[in-house]
């Protein structure tokens, strides 16, 4: 800029890259002073932000009234005394200069702007989990924000504040806070909070949050986990396992793991206080036979018991064999034991008494000092022709007429024979089994026949249905006899009497009659002997 000339005793000003150098030549130093106002004085305003500027002055015939800066500023007004600048888009503090004319002097002032922002505040990230009984620190990251003067930081559990208020020092800043983690800490949230205090100027006590970080703290058992699961463990078969601990924190929020060697295990997990429990169905497979450290997988195949043919007929062989898997013992009915791995086997005629016969076969196998049981069995059906027990079917019946009775006849065989008595005569049907109001017409002999695909047997059963009318005669004829068996009784016991009385006793035999006297004839005899 090239100096223009003055008027006499004004303040020559130059301008070299902005910078305002002044210089006050005064000629005499009597007289009034005037002064230059600046307003606002020392304004404070976001970054970015835009005011308006007001020289005035109490000169009464100032001349020249301008506004030196190097913001963007535009004239908006101006009077006696006075003049009005815009200055725009604020970024940066700085320094702003008003300077006049007053008879001849130069009259200045200035101020300073001061630009605030907020500041960008973060709190940096907590490990995923963090052990009860160590310390754990804190570390609040502060980006921009100004002025720097004015500004602090703070750590919180929630709302309670964890240290004092530190200065944000350093481009970015960090405040640190230590706290000891506890069990009382787990899934509090921790944030950082900064504090732009602008009220001095008059504008308030500015604050900024960060987003809050939830803090997971756990405390591990003293014990290992306790596994609760079968010492044994057969290819193929299903058994629960449980996985167990005590004193673990938090155990509602635990992640339990369980496996059968590389088979990762479906679980339920519930949980009381401090306790876990987990349980899991673990099936064994074929690769995983062998011992480990809390289970054995072992296979147990067998028994597998065969007979030559399971439908044979009478007086037929029949080889029976029982098998199992290696190390297994197998014992057959009637059979030899073998040693361990090695087949039993019987051989055997068989007939009619082995029909429907079970064949046993055990097997046993020693896993870990545990005898394992396992059987099976087999029956036999044997094929024989139709047989009617006589024990089960009487051959002679009496009945009377007009009575209710039932049949009773059984037949055996392979396949069941069907069993039915007919009249030799008329074909009549006597049912088997049901009861049966006969008459004489069910007098006579029947034909019970047993037939199945394997034959035939017949068996003679004699029915005798006696009518009532000769069922009377027979009573009179019985009654008759009965009167004169008793009348011939009578007539002995008299006769008997009688020869008592008289003193003689004949006996009828063969030979001649042999007289028996009474004991009183004895003695009369002798007395006419004499």
């Amino acid at each position: 800029m090239t100096p223009s000339r003055l008027p006499p005793g004004a303040c020559r000003t130059l301008f070299i890259s902005q910078l305002l150098i002044c210089c006050l030549l005064s000629l005499g130093g009597q007289g009034q002073r005037f002064r230059l106002r600046l307003e606002p004085q020392d304004p404070v305003l976001p970054v970015g932000g835009s005011f308006l500027v007001n020289c005035t002055t109490d000169c009464p015939q100032p001349q020249l009234i301008n506004l030196e800066t190097s913001l963007s500023k535009e004239a908006r007004d101006h009077g006696v005394g006075w003049a009005a600048f815009l200055l725009s888009n604020v970024t940066d503090d700085s320094q702003i200069h008003c300077s006049g004319y007053c008879n001849g002097s130069q009259i200045a002032t200035s101020s300073g702007i001061t630009v605030f922002r907020f500041p960008e505040v973060q709190l940096a990230p907590l490990p995923p989990w963090h052990p009860v009984g160590d310390n754990l620190t804190l570390r609040c990251l502060v980006t921009g924000g100004a002025p720097r003067a004015r500004l602090s930081a703070v750590l919180l559990r929630g709302e309670e504040e964890l240290s004092p208020r530190r200065p944000v020092v350093g481009e970015p800043a960090e405040v640190t806070a230590t706290v000891l983690a506890g069990r009382g800490d787990h899934g509090a949230n921790f944030s950082c909070r900064t504090e732009l205090d602008l009220r001095p100027q008059g504008l308030g006590l500015f604050q900024n949050t960060s987003a809050p970080r939830q803090l997971r703290t756990f405390d591990l058992p003293a014990t290992l986990p306790r596994v609760e699961a079968p010492l044994n463990l057969e290819v193929g078969t299903s058994r629960p396992v449980h996985c167990i601990l005590d004193g673990l924190f938090p155990a509602s929020e635990a992640q339990v793991q369980m496996a059968l060697g590389d088979q990762m295990l479906d679980l339920i997990v519930t949980s009381h206080g401090d306790k876990l429990r987990a349980k899991a169905i673990a099936t064994a497979r074929t690769d995983q036979e062998g011992a480990r450290e809390n289970l054995t997988v072992f296979s147990f195949l067998g028994p597998f018991l065969n007979l030559s043919d399971t439908n044979v007929t009478e007086w037929s062989t029949v080889n029976v064999t029982c098998t199992a898997g290696a190390r297994v013992q197998v014992m057959l009915d009637g059979a030899r034991t073998p040693p361990p791995g090695k087949p039993a086997q019987l051989q055997l005629l068989v007939n009619e008494s082995d029909d429907g016969r079970d064949f046993f076969c055990n097997a046993t196998l020693d896993v870990n000092g545990v005898v394992l049981h396992k059987n099976t069995t087999v029956q036999l059906r044997v094929l024989y022709g139709p047989r009617i027990d006589r024990a089960k079917c009487p051959q002679r019946l009496t009945w009377k007429d007009r009575t209710t009775h039932v049949l009773r006849c059984q037949a055996r065989g392979n396949p069941a024979p069907v069993l039915r008595c007919s009249h030799e005569r008329s074909g009549l049907v006597v049912p088997i089994g049901i009861p049966l109001c006969v008459n004489l017409t069910y007098n006579g002999t029947y034909h019970c026949k047993a037939a199945s695909p394997r034959g035939t047997h017949t068996l003679l059963v004699v029915i005798d249905v006696q009518s009532r009318s000769s069922l009377s005669v027979s009573i009179v004829m019985v009654v008759l006899a009965v009167v004169g068996l008793v009348a011939v009784v009578v007539a002995l016991v008299y006769i008997f009497r009688m020869q008592t009385q008289s003193g003689s006793y004949y006996v009828k035999q063969q030979g001649p009659s042999v007289p028996l006297t009474s004991m009183q004839s004895e003695e009369t005899v002798g007395e006419e002997a004499s």
